[in-house]
């Protein structure tokens, strides 16, 4: 087995033409499955603490975007680092420019969904966080960046769409 340890220190970090920091984030995301054992077609996502707790909120896993990775890379690591989860890194859901209360500076953040195919029980940062699978709803309710949560409906409207697709294009198929 490898050893896992999260990167530390902000040599390598990202800053845009403005200064501000570059962060990139995920949403890790299944398919709940049903009482008969398929799988289904509503979606459960992973939240985590942040370091200092849960009392402090909770939030999807996130974090600098370094010199030596792409932007998808990031993205996987940070949910590998704090959430201990791989899986599929798939379109962005868009950048948010926010406030960063703790530091007091603006900071430039990209999201992405994962589709998880794996759930490690050992990771980097397991001994700092938590890790809760939940309802979208349960999510909404929980997550403590606006910016994340604009995300998450980003996301459900975009599984809502292709969901729809998928029914068009069976119905078309059976008229034939």
């Amino acid at each position: 087995m490898a050893c896992l340890v999260a990167r530390s220190g902000r040599e390598l970090q990202r800053y845009d033409n403005l200064g501000r920091r570059q962060v990139v984030g995920c949403i890790p995301y299944r398919f709940k499955n049903c009482s008969d054992g398929s799988v289904g077609d509503e979606l459960e996502v992973l939240v985590i603490t942040s370091q200092k707790g849960q009392a402090r909120g909770m939030m999807f896993p996130k974090g600098g975007w370094e010199l030596d990775e792409s932007v998808e890379e990031a993205a996987s690591r940070e949910s590998l680092e704090e959430a201990g989860v791989l899986g599929n890194v798939e379109d962005g859901l868009g950048k948010w420019n926010f406030l960063s209360k703790r530091h007091g500076t603006f900071y430039e953040g990209y999201m992405f969904p994962l589709l998880v195919t794996k759930q490690l029980d050992l990771w980097p940062e397991k001994n700092v966080r938590q890790r809760i699978w939940m309802t979208v709803d349960e999510a909404r309710e929980v997550c403590r960046h606006w910016w994340m949560k604009e995300a998450l409906n980003i996301l459900v409207e975009r599984h809502k769409s292709l969901q729809q697709q998928n029914e068009e294009n069976v119905l078309s198929c059976s008229v034939r």
